[in-house]
């Protein structure tokens, strides 16, 4: 299951549920979308890895 880490790791910008868009290596490096788009060009600065949007967890209804 992933992390679903809170913040970006560059600019530590807000990125819980219902923020906006994350981008995570297969590492599970996560950043947001205007680090990942214009500071870091969709390559993850810890492994070189692609960044790609984290998917949306579901909420479950009890």
């Amino acid at each position: 299951m992933l992390e679903m880490k809170l913040s970006c790791e560059r600019c530590s910008a807000d990125l819980a549920e219902g923020t906006g868009t994350a981008y995570i290596c297969s590492y599970e490096c996560t950043f947001c979308a205007q680090c990942a788009e214009n500071a870091l060009n969709f390559v993850c600065p810890n492994c070189s890895g692609e960044l790609v949007v984290r998917p949306a967890r579901e909420q479950r209804s009890n």
